[in-house]
Formats: structure tokens, sequence, C-alpha cells
């Protein structure tokens, strides 16, 4: 029995997510733009800025990202590679404490100031209790990462319309999950003069029934549960020991598995 984790929620193969950093007040047209296109996204934010010249202010920050993910980024954007160990982990558990306030649900993702980090840094996060971090290393692939506390997008926003198009014209039959992950700032947008690339990408990948929108911790959660299936020798037999349902292939056809279930596979 071949089996692949190839599957999205629903059985999809596609997935996208979008995530933008630090705070800026241009989040609020971008959060309108999203929401008119179906797309979602992960605000990673400084919650020492909040209230600052040109920052959201704390007030509005649970129901301006009301159905998109709000992550940290640390207190005060520092480079975490060139702070003592203890300051690494204040920036990060007092920035998640502040936004946790805001939100109201744990907050276990980020992404790293200037898109810097080092090994000692990547290796505390389990222990500050972060399951995903992204950098800002841009791939121009289409692949799950394959260690989330290193999670390199696909590309920048500037180049968000060129990859959207050649990820809708990736064959629908893969062997793979196809992830479009697009990362980058909402000044820049304001900066530029480019709003209208969200709207052409909007126009492009938006509001599609082949496609699953998540957020950063979403995308996260999914593949953890995919990672707790236990199989029997034969493959036929598959226990999902977590509440949440998650869909597999099996010799090519999608199969969900329950949360809580056992399921017989063929």
């Amino acid at each position: 029995m071949r089996i692949r984790y190839d599957r999205f929620p629903g059985g999809l193969s596609k997935a996208v997510t979008l995530s933008f950093d630090d705070g800026r007040v241009h989040d609020r047209r971008l959060v309108g733009l999203f929401n008119e296109y179906g797309l979602r996204g992960t605000f990673h934010l400084n919650s020492g800025n909040l209230g600052k010249k040109d920052y959201l202010e704390a007030g509005e920050i649970a129901s301006l990202f009301e159905g998109h993910e709000i992550s940290a980024h640390t207190v005060a954007h520092p480079f975490l590679e060139q702070s003592p160990p203890d300051r690494v982990v204040m920036e990060i558990m007092e920035d998640r404490e502040a936004l946790e306030s805001l939100a109201g649900y744990p907050v276990r993702g980020m992404s790293y100031p200037y898109g810097t980090w080092n090994e000692a840094v990547a290796g505390m996060l389990p222990s500050l209790g972060i399951e995903y971090a992204r950098t800002v290393k841009s791939t121009g692939k289409f692949d799950m990462p394959g260690n989330f506390l290193l999670w390199d997008p696909t590309c920048h926003h500037k180049m968000m319309v060129e990859h959207g198009e050649r990820f809708l014209a990736l064959e629908q039959r893969h062997t793979r999950m196809a992830l479009l992950y697009v990362w980058g700032h909402s000044y820049e947008f304001e900066n530029d003069g480019n709003w209208e690339l969200v709207e052409q990408f909007g126009r492009i990948v938006g509001g599609r029934d082949d496609i699953w929108y998540a957020t950063n911790a979403e995308i996260t959660a999914y593949r953890r549960v995919l990672d707790r299936l236990r199989f029997s020798v034969s493959g036929r037999l598959v226990h999902n020991p977590s509440a949440m349902a998650v869909w597999v292939s099996a010799e090519g056809v999608p199969v969900e598995i329950p949360g809580g279930s056992v399921v017989r596979i063929g």
C-alpha cells in the first residue's frame, strides 16, 4: 500500500500562506485586500513598537487580524544572533505574552528580525514555545519546510504575481504538497507605490476551491498531526490520535483520517 503525505485539508494538493512583518499602519489596507480576495495571512508583530508613530495601536490588533494570525517578531526587533541568550529569551517570551493578551490565544510562531539567526537561537525556540520561525531566504520553490524553525518562504511580495502564475500552472496531480509562501512588509507597497500587486495576486490566486488558504500556524499544526499518524504493518490501518482531521493519499486516492479515529484504507 503506497501512502503519501501529499494532501492538505479537503484532499487538496495546493495551499497558499502569506506573512508580513513589523505591524505598520499599512497592515490595515493589506488586511482589507486579503479579506476581499479570500487570502489569509500571518502578521509578525513587535509588541514594543505598538502605538508608536506609523505602527498599529494595541487596541486594534484583535479586531484587525480576525481570521488571520497574530505571531511574534520580538519586542524590539534586535539581531537575535548578536544578543545574549537571556536577552533572546526575554525578547521572544515578552513578545509572546504581550501579543497573547491582545490576541486571546497562544502565540506559537515567529519570524526572525532582519531574517537573521544562528544555530544557538534556532535551537532555543522549542523551549520558548515556538513551533515555527520564518526566514527571509526566498527559495522560488513550492515545497513544505524540512525544518519549521528555519522556514524559507517561496518569494518576497515583489515577485508574488509571477510566482502565483507559476503556482497555478503546476499539474494537478503532484506527488508532494505544493505550498506558495509569500512574505514581505506592508509599508513597502506604500513606499514603492505598487499596491496593485496585491490586487493582481488576489485576482489570480484568491478565492479558488482547489487551494487551501491557511495561516503559518495552521500549516504547522496540520503537518504535526500528519507526523503523529500511526500505521499498521500492512499500511491498511491508520490511527489518528489527534483531534484534527488530516488527509493522505493511498495509491493516489485522497483519504480523510478523522481525528481520534482508526481508518481502514483500501
